[in-house]
């Protein structure tokens, strides 16, 4: 597992709350990025649902991307 240096900023494209699984799809590059459980800061399982703005920083493993350290987005949407 690699961590990547930057914050990143997106989409919420599809969420399952009762897995904590989904996708997110990234500002910079518009390339999808996976949430899996675990990776959401706090409680923000609970408010996040497609739409939904957010910053996260990105690890990488065997060759996928996934989102790490969840956090809302800053304009609370």
């Amino acid at each position: 597992m690699v961590m990547l240096p930057t914050t990143m900023q997106g989409v919420v494209k599809i969420y399952d709350p009762k897995t904590g699984a989904g996708v997110v799809v990234r500002d910079d590059d518009r390339s999808e990025v996976f949430l899996r459980p675990g990776s959401l800061k706090d409680s923000v399982f609970r408010l996040l649902r497609q739409g939904q703005r957010i910053n996260f920083d990105v690890e990488e493993s065997d060759g996928r991307l996934f989102a790490h350290s969840v956090r809302m987005g800053s304009d609370g949407r």
